[in-house]
């Protein structure tokens, strides 16, 4: 007897929303199919009911992982809490932010294994990341739109690669002055 198509797309969205939170705790190779289905309650037969291929679930879990701060822009749209510049620096470049990957921005954990990815997956990506610099240049004072747009790009840049480098450092003061020192300077470049 099969399942309905109702628990087909629960199930699927399970293991997508798990492949997202592994894969940025431990990099796209760092996580087997085996243990996902596992970890899924699924068996490893299971995955290709779901995905045509590993390359399709690295790009649906990354995509699912993007579009968080348009989230926020939209909620403050539909009466939620406002989103500043500042507010999303200081929400990005936080401690509980480098110490929570798997619940955080796909950027700063997978940049590099991104740029070794499928062409569906970079695609993806080119489209997010374009959203992100669209939005950041939005929220920047001005009107002058290329100005915006290129400091837009070195705010988005500096986030990452500083959140990137504050995790990578094995020096706790270290980490924490990474990212206070970005933060402070991208908030006063504003």
């Amino acid at each position: 007897m099969g399942h309905s198509k109702a628990h087909k797309t629960k199930t699927h969205k399970r293991i997508v929303r798990i492949a997202s939170k592994r894969f940025r705790e431990k990099g796209l190779t760092g996580f087997g199919i085996a243990e996902l289905m596992k970890e899924a309650g699924l068996t490893v037969g299971g995955f290709y009911k779901h995905f045509d291929s590993r390359d399709d679930l690295v790009a649906e879990a990354v995509s699912s992982a993007y579009g968080g701060w348009k989230r926020r822009v939209d909620a403050a749209k539909a009466g939620g809490l406002s989103v500043s510049l500042a507010k999303l620096i200081d929400d990005y470049l936080s401690e509980a932010h480098r110490d929570n990957p798997g619940t955080g921005c796909a950027f700063s954990a997978l940049a590099p294994e991104i740029a070794r990815s499928d062409k569906q997956t970079r695609a993806l990506t080119s489209e997010q990341i374009r959203n992100d610099i669209q939005l950041i240049a939005g929220l920047l004072p001005g009107k002058d739109k290329g100005r915006a747009r290129s400091r837009a790009i070195l705010t988005f840049s500096a986030l990452v690669g500083a959140m990137a480098l504050a995790r990578a450092v094995s020096n706790e003061a270290l980490s924490r002055e990474i990212l206070n020192t970005v933060a402070e300077l991208l908030k006063d470049s504003a």
